[in-house]
């Protein structure tokens, strides 16, 4: 029975550590960028989007295409950061529960 009280008692501070990480990760931003940096976005690191930074430069009529991918690279490139961001605080906050393959605490 102390085991299951153990448990329970672990179960409950790494709840309450994810919704401690829950809100740290939404303070942190991280940036993309594209195009040699004329295009950037910032991010939290759960992904929603804060800013657009464009370089005057890409504000042509003719340059509409190249302005769309470049958004889109910028954008993507800092998903792959506030993934990264997510899956280090993640790893700090189970350190050492070994959690089954494919199951995601959020």
């Amino acid at each position: 029975m102390r085991d299951l009280m153990g448990m329970m008692k672990q179960a409950k501070e790494l709840q309450d550590r994810m919704q401690q990480m829950q809100a740290e990760l939404d303070s942190i931003e991280v940036e993309g960028a594209a195009g040699g940096g004329l295009v950037t976005v910032r991010l939290t690191a759960k992904g929603e989007a804060k800013a657009v930074r464009i370089d005057p430069s890409l504000l042509k009529p003719d340059e509409g295409e190249i302005l769309e991918d470049l958004l889109v690279a910028a954008l993507g490139d800092a998903r792959v950061k506030a993934e990264r961001v997510m899956q280090e605080k993640m790893s700090a906050l189970s350190g050492g529960l070994s959690l089954p393959p494919g199951l995601k605490l959020f």
